[in-house]
């Protein structure tokens, strides 16, 4: 998200009138104001045609800045009201530096360009005072395709995930429907055949009953019917 807004920003800070010049030599060191206020702002060099780097992110007072890149702490410092200091600056440094907040939507100061006055000054490191119209018109089309893509792949990203959790979350629940399903059936049979067992000794004791009853029932008819005389 915040690489977007950098790229959003690129195209405003180039196109706004508010850039101002600061000749400086090289080897001296350079301070740039920020005119935002605001408790927490971004520090961003632009040099077209490049895409913006990130170089810090500065704190209120006695908090020290985040360097996006261990390398500019040897570079860049930070002072009160969030202005930043350029130790020592070289052709690297040239470019256009602005400040932006770290809310959304973004609000830029005004950009400040740093040149060196030399008949050898480097084209393209000067800021946006040398990018034609031509130039301000590819670079929007790239940025309208790169953020189609972004957003193309990242719903693209949604659907497979939201896919792959409905097929692993159907898989686990037809096992575990499977698996009750088998011990349903394996409990049921384990009952039938209790049942059966207990009916068929049921049926089995009720005429050893009857048996044992009319054997003893004749034994008794027979000792009492004498015989006659």
């Amino acid at each position: 998200m915040l690489l977007l807004l950098l790229y959003l920003t690129d195209v405003l800070i180039c196109c706004q009138a508010a850039v101002s010049d600061l000749q400086t030599d090289l080897g001296s060191n350079v301070i740039i104001n920020c005119d935002l206020d605001e408790k927490e702002v971004y520090w961003i060099l632009l040099k077209t045609p490049d895409p913006p780097t990130l170089i810090l992110r500065s704190f209120p007072a006695p908090t020290p800045p985040f360097y996006i890149n261990n390398t500019f702490r040897k570079k860049y410092s930070v002072q009160f009201k969030h202005r930043l200091v350029i130790n020592n600056v070289t052709v690297d440094e040239l470019g256009v530096y602005y400040c932006m907040n770290t809310r959304t939507p973004p609000k830029l100061s005004n950009s400040t360009r740093l040149y060196i006055n030399e008949s050898t000054q480097l084209t393209g490191l000067t800021g946006c005072h040398n990018i034609t119209a031509t130039d301000y018109t590819d670079q929007t089309h790239w940025l309208i395709i790169s953020i189609i893509l972004g957003l193309m792949n990242g719903l693209l990203i949604i659907v497979v995930v939201g896919l792959v959790k409905v097929f692993v979350v159907g898989n686990r629940r037809s096992a575990e429907q499977s698996q009750q399903l088998n011990a349903d059936l394996q409990q049921m049979q384990v009952t039938g055949q209790h049942q059966d067992q207990l009916h068929y000794a049921e049926v089995n004791f009720s005429k050893l009953r009857r048996n044992i009853r009319s054997s003893q029932i004749n034994s008794t008819y027979a000792a009492l019917n004498l015989p006659r005389s």
